[in-house]
């Protein structure tokens, strides 16, 4: 039996802000019938009775045809309304986003390291996504997949809503072929190439995902060693299945620790946000895969070099 299509959400009456959507709140049935729009948002939003009543005295929050809503507005079952958040101010991420190619359907960009891929926590404007929304001019663009904050490289975003679907499935059904290179100490104990499998489980509340032993496998990297000296190693990664923090679990299980990672093998404290002196040592290098929409056969390259590999010393520094 087919799944039915979940209708598509209503066009947003606000213009983005700083590459950023205004955020929807609807009125289901049930939730507040008879009463006013301002009690139903009192109800939902995480702010006080009294923050609600300024934004509505300035016009912050409005309706679908764009009418500002009043204290007295009545609730409307099945209607909406939008508003922006406040966003608090960030630390500038100081890297570019580079785009490696850009057509009708994809853009492909080579992301820093300390950048987030999409808004989330205290990241938002601070994120590939909002950039390339400002930068490009392309206000319905959205992510086919995400890499760490941390990690560097390749992430593929789609131009249209309405194909995002068939490029997500991509990596779900797993016809993209990712390699990554790490940068961590060179131990001639460690026998490569190998083929790592286990069950990665990350719950809320916790930095780091965990593996789970005697777990069902959801998780599968292999790791070849591409040449070393001074006592470093770089390392080819080719992940199989794509779970959060893998590659960093399994270089960790494997005794290689990818240097600048403060989660494996010790979970720290977060990275600051301003603190950008020695990034993880993580790439996502190489994006290969069969276009969906166009049939094409794409193959891209980031341009980006681990620090660590290029200079140790510089690495251990930091930027100036």
């Amino acid at each position: 039996m087919r799944r039915r299509k979940r209708p598509a959400p209503p066009p947003s009456p606000l213009p983005q802000r700083e590459g950023i959507d205004a955020v929807r709140v609807r009125m289901p049935e049930g939730a507040g019938e008879g009463g006013t729009v301002r009690d139903h948002l009192v109800a939902r939003l995480p702010a006080e009775a009294t923050v609600i009543d300024r934004m509505i005295d300035r016009g912050a929050f409005v309706t679908a045809d764009g009418r500002p809503v009043t204290a007295d507005s009545p609730y409307v079952v099945g209607g909406s309304v939008w508003f922006h958040r406040e966003l608090a101010p960030e630390v500038p991420v100081p890297f570019p986003v580079e785009v490696v190619y850009r057509d009708e359907h994809i853009v492909i960009a080579d992301k820093p390291h300390f950048l987030a891929t999409t808004p989330r926590g205290s990241h938002v404007t601070e994120t590939v996504l909002a950039r390339l929304r400002r930068d490009l001019g392309l206000e319905r663009l959205s992510p086919a997949h995400r890499l760490d904050r941390l990690t560097a490289g390749l992430v593929l975003f789609v131009v249209r809503p309405e194909e995002r679907g068939r490029y997500q499935t991509l990596f779900r059904d797993r016809r993209v072929t990712k390699e990554y290179e790490a940068v961590a100490a060179y131990d001639p104990a460690v026998e490569l190439p190998v083929t790592l499998r286990g069950r990665i489980e990350k719950v809320p509340g916790r930095l780091a995902a965990f593996e789970v032993p005697d777990g069902e496998p959801n998780a599968e990297s292999t790791i070849e060693l591409a040449e070393h000296r001074g006592g470093l190693g770089r390392y080819r990664l080719t992940p199989h299945t794509g779970r959060t923090h893998q590659l960093r679990l399994h270089m960790n299980r494997a005794g290689l620790p990818i240097l600048g990672d403060p989660l494996f093998p010790y979970e720290t404290e977060r990275v600051a946000d301003d603190d950008f002196r020695r990034p993880l040592q993580l790439l996502s290098r190489t994006l290969e895969f069969t276009d969906p929409v166009t049939g094409r056969e794409h193959r891209f390259v980031s341009g980006r070099r681990l620090a660590a590999w290029s200079s140790y010393e510089e690495w251990e520094r930091g930027p100036a």
